[in-house]
């Protein structure tokens, strides 16, 4: 019997039976585009087909060239894109899965000249203007959509999503925000709707019965001029009646100035938006955004706002996250932390995706961690994500595993980043490894400093013994560590409180992450009645009941204005963080009246506080702390040289650069595929 009931129970629908309420949603890989892509990307599906996803929904892929999101991705246009497409739907129907194919259509947010729109507004994030399309260019966008979806079909799709949410062209016809036209595809909210249940009917009257088809509606815009309540659950009953099987819930346009998908979004704080529809129709209403463990869920099912749970990063994460929720295996999971470092913000560099704590997502021909043809003694010192990674990899190979660590716990840096406002899941990555290392065995030596001696009876040593801070030459510096002079690793992991005005010197991603620790400190007083939830959305402006059009309404914070953000770079703070997440934490750092001050050099650290220097004018810091955050240097053991064994270098030991788990646990993975 499943602790999960309400998650594994089949769902009916009027041609196919769910066999549990997971959806593996929409993500864009990359791998589409790749040579090889789609032997990879057959590979990747298969893996998380065979571990009971009861629907696959694909990246998207567009119906025509005007609607690529960058040139040179897929479409479904020819029998050549059938034949690809094959190689996926077979094996995951060998796998017992369903799998449908996405269709989306960028719109403006195209990045290439020959983008296309409802009308020529240009998006605030792409460099091209788009071009309004003609009544008759409209047909044809229309017969596009249909022409898709039966190749889609003739490819062994069970059906397809159409992509009408997140401000891509049907969505651009269905808000006044991007709908300026007069005739009948603009104006009234039956005529901005019309290319939606267009593409719907055309599809369906095309397509036999048992063709499902998903329709991704938007139900919080959250931009200016989006739709509102009355228009998102008209609409939702017009794609009922057009024949839509399902209705996956969209939340924000990609131009919102609002966090909808990274970790500082409280999890499943959108199911609110799925029961509004599920409430207006007699279709199944899928939950989307921030759900990546099995009991919240389970929970949004059973409080009735969802019928379906859908899930793309978490199954970045862990191809068998299905597989162990409903075997008893939660603590197995290899949570997705909503990080986007290793995914959305490789793909939007043009990458090819992965994972933060999975290495192996759309590696899996690459990463197979197979039987060792010898089992080696292996010593990994240092029980970071670097040290604990290669340790449990290693142990997948049949390897006998010593990880050596001086400090009293295992961790490294993942302790002090889960004590981060909107990285406290990097708790759930750290419960993973310690459950994986006590599965696979991994003789774990705590308090202890390895000397070379130790080492002599192993075949192989992987060290992994991180960074520590590196502390900048600044005249008085050296008289106030301790007392006014702190690093990031003593302020985050809470071994002191910082009371009054601080400065931060360095403005990199560890710089800006204490920043938002401290704000967030000098906020608990009036934060502490109210839940994660609320909270969100009081900052952001959200109104999740949608009686705000768009969902916006305005924001509130409780700003301070005692903290200095300093970097030497005369450039501006936060100018090299990442692409889906840096303007996040910068409109954060502003909400809360951050000083941030950029082209400093120190002067000195006196009694009074910290002196600067910013374009030729001297200024004095009234500060009470200071806290250190100019970068680390690696922890290399002396000893090192001593030993006779092939040695590797992983994670910080290897490279001190900005704090990188990605690069440190897909290093740690390479090592232990070749071992």
């Amino acid at each position: 019997m499943t602790q999960f009931p309400q998650l594994f129970q089949p769902l009916k629908l009027k041609h196919h039976t769910l066999k549990n309420r997971i959806i593996m949603g929409s993500m864009h890989t990359n791998l589409e585009e790749s040579a090889d892509g789609f032997d990879a990307l057959a590979e990747f599906y298969r893996h998380r087909a065979e571990n009971d996803v009861a629907l696959i929904v694909t990246g998207g892929i567009s119906p025509n060239a005007s609607g690529v999101l960058a040139p040179k991705q897929a479409m479904m246009t020819s029998q050549a894109d059938v034949e690809q497409h094959k190689q996926i739907t077979q094996v995951v129907h060998k796998a017992g899965g369903k799998v449908c194919m996405q269709l989306l259509h960028a719109g403006r947010y195209g990045f290439h000249p020959d983008v296309v729109a409802p009308s020529a507004i240009q998006a605030p994030i792409s460099p091209f203007k788009p071009k309004a399309l003609t009544d008759k260019e409209i047909n044809q966008q229309i017969k596009d959509f249909i022409n898709a979806a039966v190749l889609a079909e003739q490819a062994g799709y069970d059906g397809v999503e159409i992509m009408g949410s997140e401000g891509y062209l049907i969505n651009q016809f269905i808000a006044k925000r991007t709908n300026h036209r007069s005739d009948r595809w603009g104006g009234s909210l039956e005529n901005r709707c019309r290319f939606a249940l267009e593409v719907v009917k055309g599809i369906r009257a095309k397509l036999a019965e048992n063709f499902v088809i998903l329709f991704r509606l938007s139900v919080l815009d959250l931009v200016e001029q989006g739709s509102d309540k009355t228009e998102v659950l008209q609409l939702a009953k017009w794609l009922e009646d057009a024949g839509v099987d399902i209705i996956n819930t969209g939340i924000g346009w990609h131009e919102a100035r609002v966090p909808t998908i990274a970790a500082m979004v409280p999890n499943a704080v959108f199911s609110q938006a799925s029961q509004l529809i599920k409430q207006h129709v007699d279709i199944p209403v899928v939950a989307v955004n921030r759900i990546n463990m099995p009991d919240t869920a389970e929970q949004i099912l059973q409080d009735g706002h969802a019928d379906l749970i859908s899930m793309a990063r978490p199954f970045l994460a862990d191809s068998a996250w299905v597989n162990k929720a409903q075997n008893g295996k939660v603590d197995e999971i290899n949570t997705c932390i909503a990080c986007n470092q290793a995914c959305l913000d490789k793909v939007f560099l043009g990458h090819t995706a992965s994972c933060l704590v999975n290495p192996v997502a759309c590696r899996e021909t690459e990463l197979k961690f197979n039987p060792a043809a010898v089992v080696k003694n292996v010593a990994v010192i240092g029980a970071g994500v670097a040290g604990m990674a290669a340790a449990v990899y290693c142990s997948l190979r049949g390897h006998k595993v010593s990880l050596f660590e001086k400090r009293s716990e295992i961790g490294g840096q993942v302790n002090f980043a889960k004590n981060i406002p909107g990285k406290s899941e990097f708790s759930q990555l750290l419960r993973y490894f310690k459950t994986m290392l006590a599965k696979h065995n991994v003789d774990i030596h705590l308090h202890t400093d390895v000397a070379a001696e130790h080492l002599t009876h192993f075949d192989e040593v992987i060290v992994a013994s991180g960074v520590q801070p590196r502390y900048p030459d600044i005249p008085g510096l050296e008289d106030f560590i301790g007392s006014k002079v702190f690093d990031y690793q003593q302020v985050l992991s809470g071994n002191v409180s910082l009371m009054g005005p601080s400065a931060i010197v360095g403005a990199g991603g560890i710089g800006v992450d204490v920043a938002v620790f401290l704000t967030e400190q000098l906020s608990l007083e009036d934060s502490c009645s109210k839940s994660d939830a609320e909270l969100y959305c009081q900052q952001w402006g959200i109104d999740l009941t949608l009686e705000h059009t768009a969902g916006l309404t305005q924001p509130k914070v409780s700003a301070n204005s005692d903290i200095y953000l300093l970097q030497r770079k005369a450039e501006p703070i936060g100018k090299n963080l990442a692409k889906t997440t840096g303007w996040i934490h910068k409109a954060h750092l502003q909400q809360h009246k951050v000083h941030m001050l950029s082209g400093v050099s120190y002067q000195e650290i006196n009694q009074q506080g910290l002196v600067i220097e910013q374009y030729g004018q001297t200024r004095l810091l009234e500060v009470n702390n200071i806290v250190i955050c100019s970068g680390q240097e690696s922890v290399i053991p002396s000893w090192i040289v001593q030993l006779k064994q092939k040695v590797h270098f992983i994670g910080g030991a290897a490279k001190a650069a900005e704090l990188d788990a990605e690069r440190a646990i897909y290093q740690a993975a390479k090592i232990a595929n070749v071992i």
